[in-house]
């Protein structure tokens, strides 16, 4: 019997018709390297069949308890079926990378089946026509509900379908424990369960208030001072708004040994210093050229794995905290943009700023299901969350070496995260293979040209690689 923590909670709580909270992985797959150059949908079905005791999310369906009186269970799916979780289609005409994104955005605009076990994939084939891609390539877009996973879990989820070659030897090279059934509890259960954890908040939420006290007394000082930090005004942007069920996506790709070679520029800098600096200088092009580039630097909230290493590494759920990064969009000089990231974001950690972040996640753990679920939808309905940040970015480190499924060789990697009112705007970079891809989420009222916001990106990107 496995019950939701409370951070896997809220993202069922904060989710709307507009806002959904699952996370998309889109993998490119070549199947020339695949038996006989060909890979069947009938194929990819099975190998899938043959994975799904490699992590519990596959087969667990949600139970939730009426008016949210307690967090809700993992149950195992007494009606699981395999093929209504996969799905089969061709990218229409253009057929080109254009067509390829908005495909995608609809996909992921979508509501999840709630009833059913959080997860499914799309094959997408008919790719002939985006450039860099072989013929005969084929897409596999795969949500997950971020209920399940976070972005370190998601990693591991992804790597359980991935093979070491073509042969077919399971990348993460060890067959995985058995994994337990997850029986329904019973009434009684639920009853007592809930009560106890009703009637022990207000104690627990009192040791850790004693626990935390220091810092959130230093918490309060910071936020009412005069020179609170980047976190303490945020600017108003196009990203700061109510957004629609119509998401858009778009991507492009850079080289790990052209992030590396930025990095070397500036002594102590980090690849997601780069990340930063490289983001920074395109929302300050975009936003310049709409003449919307506010007098204070723009502000992101950046994720951070909170697991331990080890099994921890590899359970399902969230375990995350975050930091706020001012980035330096009012710095013109690129390089000078890189030294300001790189000051913040080491101030920031070494100031363990992040304090905040744990402490509202400890916090919540004692706080009951139905008012964490009320609060959560009043803080993440627009009127709170425009004035914690502009954007999120999220730089999720992937696999290096090259991984195959069915035999056929996995060429890119890109991925899709939910927004939020108020936060209109998601950049995430994983990386796979000796390249890093700056993946664009937003919504098509805020920004309807997203692929002049991608070359913004790339500009920045080629501006930071070109100073030698």
């Amino acid at each position: 019997m496995q019950q939701l923590s409370t951070q896997d909670a809220q993202f069922l709580y904060i989710e709307t018709g507009n806002n959904l909270t699952h996370v998309m992985g889109v993998n490119i797959f070549d199947p020339s390297t695949a038996p006989g150059g060909r890979v069947r949908f009938k194929d990819i079905i099975a190998h899938v069949e043959g994975r799904l005791d490699w992590s519990p999310v596959f087969r667990r369906r949600l139970m939730r308890l009426p008016y949210d009186f307690d967090l809700p269970y993992w149950v195992d799916d007494e009606y699981f079926d395999i093929e209504h979780h996969m799905f089969h289609g061709r990218l229409p005409e253009p057929a080109d990378w254009r067509q390829f994104c908005i495909h995608l955005s609809r996909h992921f605009s979508r509501p999840m089946d709630m009833n059913r076990p959080l997860w499914d994939m799309y094959v997408i084939e008919g790719l002939d026509r985006i450039e860099g891609i072989p013929k005969g390539s084929y897409a596999i877009a795969t949500r997950v509900h971020h209920a399940a996973i976070d972005g370190a879990s998601a990693m591991y989820f992804f790597s359980a379908m991935a093979d070491s070659d073509a042969e077919g030897t399971p990348a993460l090279g060890r067959k995985p424990a058995p994994v337990e059934a997850a029986d329904a509890p019973s009434t009684v259960t639920v009853v007592n369960r809930a009560l106890v954890s009703n009637l022990q908040s207000p104690v627990k939420m009192a040791g850790t208030l004693l626990r935390f006290s220091p810092a959130i007394w230093q918490t309060v000082v910071k936020t009412l001072s005069s020179d609170g930090g980047p976190g303490r005004s945020v600017p108003v942007t196009r990203f700061n708004a109510p957004v629609s069920p119509h998401k858009v996506f778009d991507a492009t790709t850079f080289s790990l040994e052209h992030l590396k070679q930025i990095k070397s520029r500036v002594d102590g800098a980090t690849i997601n210093d780069v990340v930063l600096a490289i983001c920074a200088g395109g929302l300050r092009q975009y936003l310049q050229h709409h003449g919307e580039l506010p007098e204070q630097p723009l502000v992101a909230v950046a994720p951070v794995n909170a697991r331990r290493r080890g099994s921890e590494a590899e359970a399902p759920g969230n375990k995350i905290s975050a930091m706020t990064v001012a980035l330096p969009t009012l710095v013109d000089d690129p390089l000078e943009r890189l030294r300001m990231v790189r000051d913040t974001t080491s101030q920031t950690k070494a100031a363990k700023s992040g304090i905040s972040a744990r402490l509202m996640t400890d916090l919540s753990r004692h706080v009951p299901a139905a008012t964490l679920a009320g609060v959560a939808r009043l803080v993440t309905g627009g009127r709170f969350a425009s004035k914690l940040c502009n954007l999120f970015i999220s730089n999720v480190p992937g696999p290096q070496q090259t991984l195959y499924m069915n035999g056929a060789r996995l060429l890119h990697t890109y991925g899709m995260a939910p927004l939020a009112d108020g936060m209109g705007l998601f950049i995430a970079t994983p990386s796979y293979a000796g390249e890093m891809s700056f993946n664009i989420i937003s919504d098509r009222e805020l920004l309807p040209d997203i692929d002049f916001f991608r070359e913004c990106i790339e500009n920045a990107f080629e501006e930071l690689l070109a100073l030698g």
